[in-house]
């Protein structure tokens, strides 16, 4: 490896972003070495040289190439809070099943939670038993937005509206064969935003 060729460039180039599509970073001048068993100083006057040809760039002991400088590596940790009712109201469930990794590019930014669909009433809006939904947590919803809403301590997965003629709120369940369920009044845990499904 004395002499610094194109095609082990190329080796170094496609290494490094297999190292980033596996561990979501960038490998380190030791691991590179360690990958093409030599020593860091060869490693680092390889990249030094790649940096000055435009295939890679090099900073500070951080490499970067035009692949891995695409990825968007801001991601946000979402824990599953368990089963929310697509049928008869259950009981809400605080405790985190586990947590989960998504991409702020596809999911955007705020706070969130997801629960686990239970039930077929809402498989009219396309979320079906045991689908995953990513709520966005808030207080508030607008008539129609598909919400987790908490009725005498038991929670439930509906389309949110206002019943002004009755003086109550109507949470509708997106399938035929079920009736909507009426209250008084309710409190919005979150709106749903995604619906994170097996097509399997």
């Amino acid at each position: 490896m004395r002499s610094r060729n194109q095609i082990m460039m190329r080796q170094m180039e496609e290494f490094v972003d297999d190292y980033y599509m596996t561990h979501h970073t960038t490998p380190k001048l030791q691991e590179i070495a360690d990958n093409f068993h030599t020593v860091k100083s060869t490693v680092s006057r390889y990249l030094t040289e790649m940096a000055e040809r435009g295939m890679i760039e090099y900073k500070d002991g951080v490499v970067s190439t035009s692949k891995t400088r695409k990825f968007d590596t801001e991601v946000m940790n979402i824990g599953i809070v368990g089963s929310v009712s697509c049928g008869i109201p259950m009981l809400q469930e605080e405790y985190v099943e586990e947590y989960v990794t998504l991409p702020v590019s596809l999911f955007g930014k705020g706070e969130f939670y997801i629960v686990r669909a239970n039930g077929n009433s809402m498989i009219g809006a396309g979320i079906d038993d045991g689908d995953l939904v990513l709520i966005r947590k808030q207080q508030e919803a607008i008539e129609g937005q598909i919400v987790v809403a908490l009725v005498e301590n038991e929670n439930t997965l509906k389309r949110f509206f206002i019943d002004k003629e009755h003086g109550c709120v109507r949470l509708h369940p997106e399938n035929p064969e079920m009736k909507d369920i009426l209250v008084k009044s309710c409190q919005i845990q979150g709106v749903a935003v995604h619906v994170i499904k097996s097509l399997q």
